[in-house]
């Protein structure tokens, strides 16, 4: 009897082990929650800004306040002419390329403000309306201007957007190449920090090439030339620093494609 008491005694401590343990699941933490909480999962879902996907913060490629899928979305243009890879420092200097052919020019300038200095915000101010005149003796003369490339490339390598690709940024001016004027219609304005007469970084020059094969992704691009071959009176950048021949190899671009030459000017 004491015998058969003990094993019922026994087989209820079982039972009791079985019903916490496997059949209530307020008990046991599931395995991967766990380990989420570990490493500090979040629930919060982003969308790619190139395509939409939906997709957790935690997984999603971060530039800025912008969220990517992949490598390949982030370094692509989106819909909208805006490269994910760059900073957007959006600017009013646009207007439409309605009833315009295609895109297929990049225009290459340089700027600094004030004249040789380097590694400040003038020259995101004067593109973005919002240079002080008082700032520099300089500034008072352009104060009034309303121009803006597409990017800008410091001399650190540092790449900016300004414009979208599918909008026409004032960058150009009165232009003509040949026999086709109004380039800003067709264009694409890349300013490179510098004088003209320092010699630009070798960080410039790969962020150039970098920066050409982005745009090629979406436009074929048959001509890089630069602002002085198209407005030959009134400019001189990129100058005479600027190396052609050094592009040309970098960039792997065909000699018709230069319809300026490799000399520099």
């Amino acid at each position: 009897m004491a015998k058969l008491l003990e094993l019922i005694i026994f087989g209820g401590f079982l039972y009791w082990i079985y019903i916490k343990k496997f059949r209530n699941p307020s008990v046991v933490v599931p395995r991967a929650k766990k380990r989420s909480a570990e490493k500090g999962f979040s629930s919060k879902m982003v969308r790619c800004q190139f395509c939409s996907l939906g997709l957790p913060q935690d997984s999603a490629l971060r530039i800025e306040n912008r969220f990517y899928c992949s490598d390949e979305h982030m370094s692509e243009i989106d819909k909208s002419g805006w490269l994910g890879s760059v900073r957007w420092k959006p600017s009013p200097n646009f207007d439409n390329r309605e009833g315009v052919p295609e895109v297929d020019t990049v225009v290459i300038h340089h700027i600094s403000l004030p004249k040789g200095v380097y590694g400040d915000r003038s020259i995101e101010e004067f593109f973005c309306n919002q240079l002080d005149p008082l700032g520099h003796p300089e500034f008072d003369a352009i104060k009034d201007l309303q121009v803006s490339a597409h990017f800008l490339i410091k001399r650190t390598g540092q790449v900016t957007q300004f414009v979208s690709c599918q909008k026409r940024a004032w960058h150009a001016g009165k232009s003509e190449m040949l026999g086709r004027e109004r380039c800003n219609d067709f264009s694409l304005g890349i300013e490179l920090e510098g004088t003209g007469e320092d010699p630009f970084t070798e960080k410039q020059y790969h962020a150039l090439v970098k920066l050409f094969v982005e745009i090629k992704q979406l436009y074929n691009i048959r001509f890089y030339v630069g602002h002085s071959d198209i407005s030959p009176d009134r400019k001189t950048d990129p100058g005479q620093s600027f190396d052609w021949k050094l592009l040309s190899q970098l960039a792997q671009i065909d000699l018709k494609e230069l319809p300026f030459g490799l000399e520099s000017r």
